[in-house]
């Protein structure tokens, strides 16, 4: 048996699994804490239906703290969204997060994995060079940020064959 101060220090292990349809409120919640514009339920929804959308969350016990998601056309994908709940941040839970993602990818004959990243967002763009992404190109005013203030957007690509 557990001792429970034992528990109580040493939370659990995060774990990278499929997302569900009871994962909905925690995905949208999350995403709206780490965006701009936020995805609500019922765009979770719709890509957890979508048969070329590949959506995993990121859970210690019961509770969503983080997720990606990607959607897949022949032997490419496009990484959507990842997310990581900011308490749990700086615990590189992202890279096996992406790590797991890109695995799940590759195992359905993904060759090519594009993704765009604001280009001042250093740690996600660090999380992604780890990761063996490389930038590819640039995409000019591509982000609106809540002032109305425009970024751009480094296209980035990682090969997994």
């Amino acid at each position: 048996m557990k001792n429970p101060l034992t528990a109580w220090l040493a939370p659990e292990a995060p774990v990278v699994d499929q997302a569900t349809r009871h994962d909905l409120t925690a995905l949208a919640q999350l995403h709206g804490a780490s965006f701009h514009r936020g995805w609500g339920e019922a765009e979770f929804d719709a890509m957890l239906r979508e048969p070329n959308t590949l959506l995993h969350r990121l859970r210690r016990g019961s509770k969503v703290i983080g997720f990606a998601v990607s959607r897949m056309a022949a032997d490419e994908a496009e990484i959507l969204s990842i997310a990581v709940a900011a308490k749990e941040r700086g615990r590189g839970l992202s890279h096996g997060l992406l790590a797991t993602h890109l695995g799940h990818l590759a195992g359905r004959g993904i060759r090519s994995v594009f993704l765009e990243v604001e280009e001042n967002n250093q740690p996600a763009r660090r999380l992604y060079e780890k990761a063996g992404f490389a930038v590819v190109g640039r995409r000019e005013r591509y982000y609106r940020e809540a002032g109305g203030e425009e970024r751009n957007a480094m296209v980035m690509r990682r090969d997994l064959s």
